[in-house]
């Protein structure tokens, strides 16, 4: 194994446990994926059947995209993990990592006709990387692939309608900011909206303005200075992850 590997199997797996210690895993359902360097059709994903808060960097399962499992593992994928994940991977060659989830606020703002409202900074920040994609059902149809990569584009940010959230990144750690932003906006929404008062929106010239001004590159530098801070965070109550 290539130090690159290496160190992309131990940041794929602390996204894992990461997404577990904020209450983001639904069982063993949604997944994460992360290209492997020098090989166009090759990534990691997790072993079905492992909650995320047990998954390892040596755990994780490395698939091409026609499916075919590249190194021995008792572990069987998830056919929708593999659908929804080689689809963008296939057509997006920054995409380095794709994190997709069910959360419980995730999916109540999807499933709004209006989605994501400039409500809160980080859903003004979020705004213009959102696209979205109409439910299908359960994604286990290779031919859901092309729909999925039309809808998101060059965005890196989706609500899979009636179902949950999707980010894509250059990195994990990058993918990872992404969707803590946008998982932010979707529970300060709900919260908002659930409090049956009057909504006071930003000027919209004021939005429009910090939307502009938060690049995808602010995004990755914010997304570094956290990583290591988030790892040591792991390795208190969450360590194991690099085994």
């Amino acid at each position: 194994m290539s130090a690159d590997e290496a160190s992309i199997r131990r940041d794929l797996a602390a996204c894992y446990r990461l997404v577990a210690l904020n209450s983001w895993d639904d069982l063993t359902a949604t997944h994460i994926s992360a290209r492997l360097p020098g090989a166009a059709d090759e990534f990691l994903i997790n072993p079905h059947g492992l909650l995320f808060e047990e998954i390892t960097a040596s755990s994780l399962v490395k698939v091409n995209h026609a499916g075919e499992t590249l190194a021995p593992t008792p572990y069987p994928i998830n056919p929708a993990g593999f659908v929804i994940h080689s689809a963008i991977h296939m057509a997006r060659a920054d995409a380095g990592c794709v994190i997709h989830l069910h959360t419980r606020d995730g999916m109540a703002v999807s499933a709004l006709e209006e989605g994501l409202l400039p409500l809160t900074q980080q859903a003004i920040l979020v705004m213009s990387e959102l696209s979205f994609h109409d439910y299908e059902g359960v994604a286990t149809d290779l031919d859901e692939r092309v729909r999925l990569q039309r809808d998101l584009g060059q965005k890196n940010l989706m609500f899979l309608r009636n179902h949950g959230t999707l980010a894509v990144g250059r990195t994990v750690r990058e993918a990872f900011r992404s969707i803590a932003n946008l998982e932010t906006a979707c529970a300060a929404q709900v919260a908002a909206l659930s409090m049956g008062r009057p909504l006071h929106f930003p000027d919209p010239h004021v939005a429009a303005e910090a939307d502009r001004k938060f690049s995808r590159d602010m995004m990755a530098a914010s997304a570094e200075r956290n990583w290591p801070a988030l790892l040591r965070k792991l390795d208190r109550e969450s360590p194991g992850y690099a085994d």
